[in-house]
């Protein structure tokens, strides 16, 4: 499903929650330790329902729920495979959130305190709000862009992308 670097996007239309939820539970099932995973879309747009799928995807254990007040939380293995480390940059940075260009360095700076790098021989890290700003965790990542339209249908655009 997650097309090589360069390819065209995948796009696909999730019409429900549950969709939403399955796409990413597809999206865990071919995603290894290492892998970053950066979502990115309005506010409910559907990111924290794909980070549930991808929980069951991956296997891993532990209630997904939207980390905006913890900014991380670490979802252990309940077998071999890797962990799930969810992250929400949105309030990393200040107020503005990563959307606020003045807040990047700061955002940058939080993450890089989060030590995410170091989980990355263990776990797969999603990152929301993380496009353009935790792309730098991993020398490849996976973007996830969610767009809802006005039917409430969520719209995802999947790409995989790699650093020169």
């Amino acid at each position: 499903m997650i097309p090589a670097p360069g390819a065209a996007p995948l796009r696909r239309e999730l019409p429900t929650v549950a969709d939403t939820e399955t796409f990413g539970e597809e999206l865990g099932r071919e995603l290894v330790a290492g892998d970053v995973l950066l979502l990115a879309g309005p506010l409910g747009a559907g990111k924290t329902a794909l980070v549930r799928g991808l929980a069951r995807g991956l296997g891993v254990t532990g209630q997904v729920a939207s980390p905006t007040f913890v900014i991380a939380r670490e979802h252990p293995p309940s077998g071999d495979g890797p962990a799930l480390v969810h992250v929400d940059a949105y309030r990393l940075g200040g107020a503005g959130g990563p959307d606020d260009t003045a807040a990047a360095a700061a955002v940058i700076d939080e993450l890089d305190d989060l030590d995410l790098d170091t989980e990355l021989d263990r776990a797969v890290v999603a990152v929301e709000w993380g496009i353009g700003v935790a792309d730098r965790l991993a020398e490849r990542a996976v973007e996830v862009v969610l767009e809802r339209r006005d039917d409430e249908t969520r719209v995802a655009t999947l790409r995989r992308t790699a650093r020169p």
